[in-house]
């Protein structure tokens, strides 16, 4: 197994006890949460790094990578819906939108193509993380103007961007899917 790998794994393992401390009662409960969730986000940068930079790439990390940080998100953005922090709108929204991205990419292994991270991808993690991260810090709500607060302008900027990217991987990728039946090997 690759250091890489491994590092992987070990974001996969810190979910349980991210979701243990984001449900404890209590500050101390939501600042751990908080810490575990920027260190599993930061591990993901860095499992990259060292897969490129030793060339530990291997297709059981283009598996688990992906799936750890939607792991981590997913369960981020469903801890706070059930606390009432996050609205099931957007919940739904970026859901819908995983799960279609990841359904293409499965399309287009199957035909042999890897879909690599977009330039939106990267800014729909940025804002995801960034707004979960203020999210969970558990802060006073900053009035900014009118009815508009920083976490309603954060919640709408990563919807913005997490559907915006859904969009982009779609009109870029469409030729995977509209050809329609797929021929059976016989």
């Amino acid at each position: 197994m690759t250091t890489a790998n491994m590092i992987t794994l070990g974001r996969i393992a810190l979910i349980p006890v991210f979701m243990y401390c984001a449900i404890s009662d209590g500050a101390q409960g939501n600042w751990a949460a908080l810490a575990i969730f920027a260190f599993a986000s930061l591990t993901d940068g860095i499992d990259g790094y060292i897969a490129r930079k030793y060339n530990q790439i291997t297709d059981f990390g283009k598996l688990v990578d992906p799936l750890a940080d939607k792991l981590l998100v997913m369960s981020a953005l469903l801890i706070l819906l059930e606390q009432g922090v996050l609205p099931s709108w957007a919940c739904i929204l970026i859901l819908a939108r995983e799960f279609m991205v990841s359904s293409l990419r499965s399309i287009a292994a199957s035909k042999g193509v890897v879909l690599a991270a977009s330039k939106w991808g990267k800014i729909k993690t940025c804002s995801q993380l960034i707004c979960v991260m203020y999210l969970l810090a558990g802060l006073d709500d900053i009035l900014l103007f009118g009815r508009f607060s920083l976490q309603n302008v954060l919640i709408c900027i990563m919807v913005f961007f997490t559907v915006f990217s859904g969009y982009d991987y779609l009109k870029h990728n469409f030729n995977l899917i509209k050809d329609g039946l797929v021929k059976e090997e016989k």
